[in-house]
């Protein structure tokens, strides 16, 4: 595989973000991969390798880069990273301050400079886009579907955080403008994915244009799909990724070559 680091213009200045594609064949799908509230790291990387093999050009973009910076995590005694909501209410707080400052128009900002980034780069096919992420990332990936409808083709969310307000602007609202498609995978024990947060999701896009697809794994909670994870589940992370490949083979087909 071929990765590393690049920065790429935005109007607040440069904003890293990691590549990575394989080494032979192409032009490949770009597929974005939107941080949590951790920030970029190798845990992120991994995964990000994992999509490319198949034929994608992945990119985890630094969404903090406007605050230097911002390396955080907390592991355990086996050396699995401490989920948000196992740790003390100082380190909770310490984790969320990037976050707090960190806005959807600037997301938005950042993430049109990645579509720019795309049009550019020659291993990138041109046209539709995919996207995933994880808790910030998910709830990131539904805001960037329906935001860029008509280049974000393959969206999906795995433990997606603060999805359905009763804000004018909440993002399950934004997410019906997709097109393409859209999977969410729930865990049935997250505090963010309740009965009532499934069910709205599920309306709302029942009148959407895009596909829409969902999975509520039984017994995991949130942070289930991060691999690094102290909650990880291997069966309930394997389900969503059956789901995801699915739905960017019908949408974003993946290069060749590998």
């Amino acid at each position: 595989m071929i990765d590393g680091f690049v920065g790429i213009p935005t109007p607040a200045g440069p904003m890293e973000i990691f590549f990575v594609h394989p080494p032979s064949g192409g032009p490949f799908p770009a597929v974005v991969l939107y941080m949590d509230i951790w920030g970029p790291r190798e845990e992120l990387f991994d995964v990000a390798r994992n999509v490319a093999s198949v034929g994608y050009y992945v990119v985890v973009p630094d969404l903090y880069h406007r605050h230097g910076k911002v390396v955080s995590g907390h592991r355990n005694t086996q050396g699995r990273m401490i989920s948000h909501h196992h740790l003390s209410p100082e380190r909770q707080q310490a984790a969320l301050e990037p976050l707090m400052k960190t806005t959807d128009a600037m997301v938005l900002e950042d993430t049109a400079a990645l579509i720019a980034h795309a049009d550019r780069a020659p291993m990138v096919r041109q046209g539709a886009m995919g996207c995933f992420g994880y808790c910030l990332g998910g709830r990131i990936a539904l805001l960037v579907a329906g935001s860029f409808p008509e280049r974000f083709k393959a969206c999906a969310g795995m433990h997606a955080s603060g999805v359905v307000t009763d804000k004018p602007n909440s993002v399950h609202r934004i997410a019906a403008k997709a097109q393409g498609e859209l999977y969410l995978g729930y865990g049935a024990l997250d505090a963010f994915a309740t009965p009532d947060v499934v069910a709205t999701m599920s309306k709302t896009m029942a009148d959407s244009a895009a596909r829409f697809e969902f999975l509520v794994h039984d017994g995991v909670q949130h942070g289930y799909a991060l691999p690094d994870r102290d909650v990880y589940d291997r069966r309930a992370t394997f389900a969503d990724w059956s789901h995801i490949f699915a739905m960017f083979h019908r949408q974003i087909p993946p290069g060749y070559g590998v």
